[in-house]
């Protein structure tokens, strides 16, 4: 029997219901991070657990749909950064194809190569949206100071939008790993995930 493609897509019943669920938990992330008054986000934990169980597209999906859905409901400026999201889904879909969930160092090098995708595909909307700046704290602070130092907007905003990727999604995948590591062999078997839970 050949090996399923990466890329491909099974809408089984799983992975339908995986979405919404994916996109719930990034739901709680974010409230979570909101009421603890955290200078992180943790909105992508659905969306890379989405993408460690049913590969990059999955991901995508995930993330396109939740950041539709929460820009419906709650904020507009949320629809441009779907496509934020889904690079996200791509890159942990694949990366965690590429064997980067087997051990718990492996997830934390996965948190950030996300880290550094987010930022990349972040900073041009920021420029565009806010003139570069994130709306974070800590990240506009240093972004301010990077201006006031002559530092062209481009590498202020994309060292603004890192600094606070880089712990926030290290915590965003090392979550979604301990959930997937955790979660029965019957319901990983299930969904086909494409990631591996064991070093070899």
């Amino acid at each position: 029997m050949q090996a399923r493609s990466v890329w491909s897509l099974r809408l089984t019943t799983f992975m339908v219901a995986l979405i919404p669920i994916a996109v719930a938990v990034n739901f709680v992330g974010k409230y979570v991070a909101q009421v603890l008054r955290l200078p992180l986000w943790l909105d992508s934990i659905g969306t890379v657990l989405a993408a460690i169980l049913g590969g990059p597209v999955v991901g995508a999906l995930a993330g396109a749909v939740n950041n539709v859905f929460y820009g419906l409901v709650q904020d507009p400026v949320s629809f441009w950064y779907a496509v934020t999201s889904v690079f996200i889904g791509l890159a942990a879909g694949y990366l965690a194809y590429r064997g980067w969930t087997k051990t718990p160092a492996a997830a934390v090098g996965l948190g950030v190569a996300v880290a550094v995708v987010a930022a990349v595909v972040s900073t041009p909307l920021n420029v565009l949206l806010w003139g570069g700046t994130t709306g974070n704290v800590w990240g506009d602070a240093l972004f301010t100071s990077l201006r006031l130092s002559g530092f062209p907007v481009w590498i202020a905003s994309f060292l603004d939008e890192f600094v606070i990727d880089l712990p926030d999604k290290v915590i965003t995948v090392f979550v979604a790993y301990l959930i997937f590591r955790g979660l029965p062999e019957r319901l990983v078997a299930q969904a086909g995930a494409v990631a591996a839970r064991d070093a070899d």
